[in-house]
């Protein structure tokens, strides 16, 4: 088993030191350089019960490490005739239907969002209920797992396969990618992380309604040798239609299935994910040929974010975690006067009143229905004139499963403020982690 890189030689008692520093179960790191894994290392346990430790072997969720490896399937369908990037997909819509190109680039129009349910049966959020354009599709970027997952659907259709069957069939097995898996659990027969909340509870199965957003499994080192050796399965053509990152910030683009890095430092192509007892980063640095995999079986990002800054800082001098990290968005005071505002948030259970007074002092009051009000912080930033979060449960059947709290980002459009309300669960140090629930929103002035 590959065990040693130079420098590399305080990575033992880095990754300790990490794992005790910010309570998470285990982290597994690898290294690939050219077409070999030449290191591959595990720290803590696989599962905290029984004491397992964490080996190099050991499998992780990837969360959304997995849209990389759905791209990469997109565009072997698109070589194969299958598919072309740039029609629009089927599907009735606000606006022109988006291209899978769009989709790939998070560009496609489609909101935020995510729901997890971990109990058997049907899951109880309708993905179809928030498959909604909330933008004009090409018009700006925003993170979707809505839109990964039209392109899972697309590739179902077009090849006749399961999502997880064709991932395997042309990505895993070509790249020798043994310990690959997809769905809500790992196949086996590999031993598997057991996943872990931000506090340290232990998370059961997982299903979801955008798994090719997210339900990929595999150990560090298939995902350092996926993202050293993916782009040996398409044309060079293909490839640098892949590394065509339109920008999401200044110092970061994104684009067919993977952020890259622009500015100081070496060029960084990476994919990080998220979700509860997950989080993982996959890094690949293409001047030194070289691709590092970063897997936690935690949802906090503290110790991945360590490790993955110590490790790529000394493979790659000048590296830095803004890099692959996309900047939080600046906040500031909202300019709006203080007032009274009146509307409705849509659901596909109805509209639901919504009453906001934003006070002199820049605080807002929030009241849904006939229910209590609320008072929270406001702010604004530079796509939105106002944003606010509070304990507020948006009374329908999908927010009460486990979505207790509101946010409004709303923007001031002539007489009226527009936007959106999201049902959300702030973490999952209170239970687990809830849904990310997106609606329309408008008001006007009372």
């Amino acid at each position: 088993m590959p065990g040693r890189v130079d420098g590399l030689d305080g990575l033992d008692e880095f990754c300790a030191e990490a794992l005790a520093e910010h309570g998470c179960a285990s982290v597994s790191v690898a290294v690939a350089q050219r077409d070999e894994v030449v290191l591959a290392r595990a720290y803590g346990h696989a599962s905290v019960a029984d004491r397992r430790p964490a080996t190099a072997e050991t499998v992780y969720g990837l969360a959304s490490v997995t849209k990389a490896f759905t791209a990469t399937a997109v565009c072997l369908a698109a070589e194969d005739g299958l598919l072309d990037l740039d029609a629009p997909i089927p599907g009735g819509f606000r606006w022109t239907a988006p291209t899978p190109r769009q989709l790939l680039r998070h560009r496609g129009g489609f909101p935020a969002f995510y729901s997890f349910h971990y109990g058997t049966g049907p899951l109880p959020v309708d993905l179809d209920r928030y498959r909604t354009l909330v933008r004009e599709p090409g018009t700006g970027f925003e993170y979707s797992n809505l839109g990964y997952q039209e392109l899972g659907r697309l590739l179902e259709a077009v090849t006749g396969q399961d999502l997880g069957d064709h991932l395997r069939e042309r990505i895993a097995e070509p790249l020798g990618l043994g310990s690959f898996g997809f769905g809500p659990a790992h196949p086996g027969p590999a031993p598997v992380a057991e996943r872990y909340s931000a506090d340290g509870r232990a998370y059961p199965t997982c299903f979801t309604g955008h798994p090719a957003a997210g339900a990929g499994w595999a150990t560090a080192g298939d995902v350092a040798l996926f993202a050293r050796t993916a782009s040996r399965l398409l044309e060079p053509a293909t490839v640098a239609a892949m590394d065509d990152a339109l920008p999401i910030d200044e110092r970061l683009g994104y684009g067919l299935g993977r952020i890259v890095s622009r500015g100081p430092g070496p060029v960084v192509h990476s994919h990080g994910g998220g979700m509860g007892g997950i989080a993982t980063m996959m890094i690949d640095i293409p001047e030194r040929e070289t691709s590092v995999a970063v897997l936690t079986n935690s949802t906090a990002k503290a110790a991945r974010d360590a490790v993955v800054g110590h490790l790529v800082g000394i493979l790659a001098p000048g590296f830095s975690n803004d890099q692959v990290n996309p900047a939080v968005e600046r906040t500031r005071p909202t300019a709006l006067a203080p007032g009274v505002w009146t509307g409705e948030i849509g659901t596909a259970e109805g509209d639901i009143p919504l009453r906001i007074g934003i006070l002199a002092d820049g605080r807002v009051e929030l009241r849904l229905a006939d229910g209590p009000a609320v008072t929270a912080p406001g702010t604004a930033s530079e796509r939105w004139d106002l944003l606010v979060s509070a304990p507020l449960q948006l009374p329908t059947a999908d927010a009460r499963i486990n979505s207790p709290s509101t946010a409004l980002e709303l923007r001031a459009e002539r007489d009226r403020l527009a936007g959106r309300a999201v049902a959300f669960k702030d973490g999952d140090r209170d239970g687990r982690l809830g849904s990310y629930l997106v609606h329309p929103c408008a008001l006007r002035p009372c």
